[in-house]
C-alpha cells in the first residue's frame, strides 16, 4: 500500500457475514442445501416472486406514467398519503409529516440523524438483539446507547421486565427504539398489554419513539401488527416512525421506505420538516421514484388493494404454518409458534450454527437466526433431524 494515497488512513473493514454466508451457500454444491440466512420472503419452491398486485401496477405505469422528471425532497406525496392509514388508522391525534426514502434503512438513518441535530446528548434505548444496523447506524453518529435485553435467546422468550426497568433509568428527552411487529432478528414482540405498559411509561419519562416497522402484515395481519405501536405513538408528544414496504410489497431492490415524523404542535413539526428535508437533500437529493410509484397505484386502486392484501395474507399463512409445523416437529422450538414474521432466534452457539453448515448443507446466520420462508413443507423435516442430531452431538 502506497502511504501517499489518499486512502492509506482507512482501516480494514470486517466483510459482512449475511453476505459472506450468500457466497457460501451458493459454491455449495449439496442438492439439498437449506438456506435459512438471506432475510427475504421465498415461497413453497423456494422463489421470492414478484405480486401479482405489483406486476400488474407496473404495467400502469408503463402506460400511463407521464415523465421521469424529479419529484422533490419529499418524494411521491401520494404514496405517503395513502400509507398513513395503513399505519396509523383513521384517527391521528398528531400532526404528521412524511417523507419518501430509500428503504427502512434510509428512513433510519434520516431519523437517528435528525435526532443528533435536535438533541446530541440525548440517549437511545436499544433492545439486545436487535438488527445490526440500528446499533451502527447509532455508533456512526456517535448518539449513546444504553442496551437492554430484549429476549432471552437459551429460554426462547421476551424479556419485557429488562425493558421497563431500562425504561425507569431513562430521563426526559431520552429516546426509545422499538421494533413495531415481527422483531428482527428474535421474532418476539410484546402483546397489547406490554405495548399499553410501555406507552405508560414513554409518556410519564417525556421518552421520544423510534419506531422501526418493516414487517406489518407478515405478523398477525396490517391492523394488529400496528396497535401496539399506535399505543405508544398515541401517548407519546413527539415520535418518529421508520417505514418499509420492502417487505410487504415484496420491493426489496426497489429500496422504498418513509420516514413520519409525528408531533402535538404544528409549529414543533414544521420545525422539524424543515430540518428532515434539509437532510434528505444532502442523503441522496430526490428519493427513487419507482417502487413508490407502483405501492402509490396499489393503493389508489380499490380492486389492486385488495388483490395485495391477499397476496400478503398468503405471505403471512405459509410463515405461520411453518412457525407451527417446526414447533411440532421440534418440541423444544415450541416458543416458535407463538412468535411472529419470518425470523426466529434458535438456542444455538456458533459452533453448533457451522456444525449445522458442514454436515448438513444448512445455511443461517452465526448469532442462530434463520429466515423461516427459507423452509418449505418437503425440507422441514430434514432441518428438524439435523437440528435434533446437533444438539445431542450426534450424525443424523
Amino acid at each position: 500500500m502506497t502511504s501517499s494515497s489518499v486512502f492509506a488512513g482507512l482501516s480494514p473493514q470486517a466483510p459482512d457475514a449475511l453476505l459472506s454466508l450468500i457466497g457460501a451457500y451458493r459454491r455449495d454444491p449439496r442438492a439439498d442445501k437449506i438456506d435459512l440466512g438471506v432475510g427475504v420472503f421465498r415461497d413453497d419452491l423456494g422463489a421470492t416472486p414478484v405480486m401479482r398486485a405489483v406486476k400488474a401496477a407496473e404495467q400502469v405505469l408503463v402506460n400511463v406514467q407521464p415523465s421521469k422528471a424529479y419529484l422533490g425532497p419529499e418524494g411521491d406525496i401520494g404514496y405517503l398519503d395513502l400509507l398513513k392509514p395503513i399505519i396509523f388508522g383513521n384517527q391521528v391525534s398528531h400532526e404528521v409529516f412524511g417523507v419518501q426514502t430509500p428503504g427502512g434503512t434510509g428512513a433510519l438513518r434520516l431519523g437517528c440523524e435528525l435526532l443528533k441535530a435536535a438533541k446530541p446528548e440525548a440517549r437511545v434505548f436499544v433492545g439486545a438483539p436487535t438488527w445490526p444496523n440500528h446499533t451502527q447506524i447509532l455508533d456512526q453518529l456517535g448518539l449513546e446507547t444504553v442496551t437492554f435485553r430484549h429476549y432471552d435467546q437459551r429460554a426462547m422468550r421476551l424479556d419485557f421486565d429488562a425493558l421497563m426497568s431500562a425504561l425507569e433509568t431513562a430521563r426526559a428527552g431520552d429516546i426509545v427504539l422499538l421494533h413495531g411487529c415481527c422483531h428482527n432478528p428474535s421474532g418476539a414482540d410484546y402483546d397489547l398489554a406490554q405495548w399499553a405498559a410501555i406507552a405508560e411509561i414513554t409518556a410519564r419519562k417525556g421518552l421520544t419513539p423510534l419506531i422501526d416497522l418493516a414487517y406489518q402484515g407478515l405478523g398477525l395481519g396490517l391492523e394488529p401488527d400496528a396497535a401496539g405501536m399506535r399505543l405508544v405513538l398515541a401517548a407519546a408528544d413527539d415520535a418518529l416512525l421508520a417505514y418499509s414496504c420492502d417487505k410487504n410489497f415484496g420491493l426489496y431492490r426497489e429500496r422504498v421506505g418513509a420516514l413520519y415524523a409525528l408531533s402535538r404542535d404544528a409549529d414543533i413539526l414544521d420545525l422539524a420538516a424543515s430540518n428532515i428535508r434539509a437532510l434528505a437533500r444532502t442523503n441522496w437529493s430526490m428519493p427513487p421514484d419507482h417502487g413508490a410509484a407502483i405501492v402509490r397505484v396499489i393503493l389508489e386502486s380499490e380492486a389492486l388493494t385488495a388483490q395485495w392484501k391477499a397476496e400478503l395474507d398468503a405471505m403471512r399463512t405459509r410463515v405461520n404454518d411453518l412457525r407451527a409445523r417446526l414447533a411440532k416437529a421440534v418440541p423444544g422450538l415450541a416458543p416458535l409458534a407463538s412468535q411472529h414474521g419470518l425470523f426466529a432466534l434458535l438456542p444455538l452457539v456458533p459452533a453448533q450454527v457451522a456444525r449445522l453448515r458442514e454436515d448438513h448443507a444448512i445455511y443461517m446466520a452465526g448469532s442462530g437466526r434463520i429466515n423461516l420462508a427459507g423452509l418449505t413443507v418437503t425440507n422441514i423435516d430434514k432441518f428438524a433431524r439435523a437440528y435434533e442430531a446437533c444438539l445431542q452431538g450426534e450424525p443424523a
